[in-house]
């Protein structure tokens, strides 16, 4: 058998899907013995040993991900004729190609539920596209029994033709040693209690929400810092508007986007994990904290009570006063 991955997604610094694409592919190649896998993407990626089937986007435009997605699936089996192809990224736009069975997994349907939270050509291509890709495709992964609920709900999908099936968290998010996590606070310049945030900088990762209740606490006499780290997102200069009326700059860090191999031991550094998000398919760094060993606080939203359940506090997200 032969199964097709696409892989686009991970042209790009990893983080949040990117690196459930990842781990997919690192744990398919556990069982590279039972069929042969091919990774679908437009450039060759060297760190993976396995066949990769290259497609060049020939339109390199600001929507090029999308375009490439539609492009590659009707030129697949050109290249290789594919038993299997799975979408682990939940492209809007992928054309299923004939002949071959095709599975997608949708992580969020957060252009449909909350539009304002995305710009209106992607909430434009989603709302053309998806509709038509969930029905065209044999079988629909879903990351969430609450995300699988959504797509029932806005696409009429037959709930036989739905599987849920959780992300996982990698086994490098563990509790670590005193010296790593002395070793990651030197790197960082991090000498000081702090609470820790891990996300792109969005609307809605509610991070505003998140500083002013900080702020509450600060009032109180916390000796903790704020640390926020993730890229920056778009409309992110809420929050730093935010930080600046409230003035904050010495004790609100920013790190920016951190290397995937530094974030375990920057969990464990922390001495409290706090998530606000006002909408989540999944959400995986609540997971990754506690994997660490780190207490979290995360909103009572979406699919974090079901992902998240007993083993951390969940908390209304638009309330300041509950989240301090």
């Amino acid at each position: 058998m032969k199964i097709g991955i696409l892989a686009e997604i991970l042209n790009k610094p990893l983080t949040g899907i990117g690196n459930v694409v990842y781990n997919l592919i690192k744990e398919l190649l556990n069982y590279k013995n039972d069929f042969d896998l091919y990774l679908i993407n437009s450039k060759k990626l060297d760190n993976f040993s396995i066949n990769q089937i290259i497609i060049k986007n020939p339109l390199e435009l600001v929507s090029k991900s999308y375009l490439w997605y539609f492009y590659a699936s009707t030129k697949i089996n050109k290249f290789e004729k594919l038993d299997i192809i799975h979408d682990p990224s939940q492209s809007p736009t992928t054309n299923v190609p004939k002949n071959t069975k095709f599975i997608i997994t949708v992580h969020d349907l957060i252009p449909f539920i909350i539009p304002k939270e995305h710009t209106k050509i992607r909430v434009l291509i989603y709302k053309l596209l998806l509709p038509k890709t969930l029905r065209t495709v044999d079988k629909i992964i879903s990351v969430s029994h609450h995300t699988r609920k959504d797509i029932i709900k806005y696409f009429k999908i037959p709930e036989d033709k739905i599987e849920v099936i959780y992300n996982g968290v990698d086994e490098k998010y563990k509790p670590l040693s005193e010296e790593e996590i002395n070793n990651i606070k030197e790197k960082y310049s991090i000498n000081y209690p702090f609470i820790l945030y891990v996300g792109t900088l969005e609307p809605r990762k509610n991070i505003p929400t998140l500083i002013k209740a900080y702020y509450k606490l600060k009032k109180q006499g916390l000796p903790h810092k704020l640390v926020i780290t993730g890229k920056k997102g778009w409309k992110y200069r809420s929050i730093f508007k935010t930080i600046n009326k409230l003035n904050l700059r010495k004790d609100v860090i920013f790190t920016g986007y951190v290397p995937d191999e530094d974030l375990p031991t920057l969990y464990n550094a922390a001495d409290l994990f706090v998530y606000p998000s006002l909408y989540e398919g999944f959400g995986l760094p609540p997971l990754e904290a506690m994997a660490c060993g780190t207490p979290v606080i995360t909103s009572n939203t979406s699919s974090l009570p079901e992902v998240v359940g007993d083993a951390g506090i969940m908390v209304d997200p638009y309330d300041v006063d509950g989240l301090s």
